[in-house]
């Protein structure tokens, strides 16, 4: 059960009501309903994950890590969420699996895989080997500074999630 209040988005109002309107339209997830206790806390997930969209990591690599970094958290509204959306940009079910695992049969996308999950469990302070490595799959710096941008994102849904109790309104995902 969750433990903030969920916005309506038919009975919203200021930001939240534009948001709900425009940006978010057919899209009134738990997770964003919760967000609209504070609409600047929606305009930062709205913002990073706009900007990303622009981003030279592809749609599908933005989701490998959410889905590798998600599960790496435990969350589970976001393993479902992004599970769905991983396969409407083009992953098959088994690579979302894959990314969960951390270990993708394709070896540029495990190359990704792994790095995000250098930067979450080293905190950042990823080693110059694992720089290199995820430049050897053929990355280039933008794509390093998408990466930790994406990773930024995920957190962020990752700990609101927890915070929150959001319940998920997604099918769950396969168990690994």
């Amino acid at each position: 059960m969750p433990r903030l209040n969920l916005v309506n988005p038919a009975s919203a109002t200021g930001r939240a009501k534009e948001i709900f309107e425009g940006p978010l339209k057919g899209k009134h997830f738990n997770i964003f309903k919760g967000m609209a206790n504070s609409p600047a806390a929606l305009d930062v997930y709205l913002a990073i994950s706009g900007a990303l969209n622009a981003a030279s990591l592809s749609a599908q690599e933005r989701e490998v890590i959410q889905l590798a970094i998600g599960q790496a958290n435990n969350c589970d509204y976001c393993v479902a969420a992004h599970t769905a959306i991983g396969t409407m940009v083009g992953l098959t079910k088994e690579q979302t699996i894959q990314a969960r695992r951390g270990s993708m049969a394709d070896p540029k996308l495990a190359a990704l895989a792994k790095f995000a999950l250098a930067i979450h469990e080293k905190r950042g302070f990823v080693s110059d080997a694992d720089l290199s490595a995820f430049k050897a799959a053929g990355y280039s710096d933008a794509h390093v500074a998408e990466a930790v941008a994406t990773y930024a994102l995920a957190l962020y849904t990752n700990y609101f999630n927890h915070v929150n109790h959001t319940e998920s309104d997604f099918p769950p995902a396969p168990a690994i």
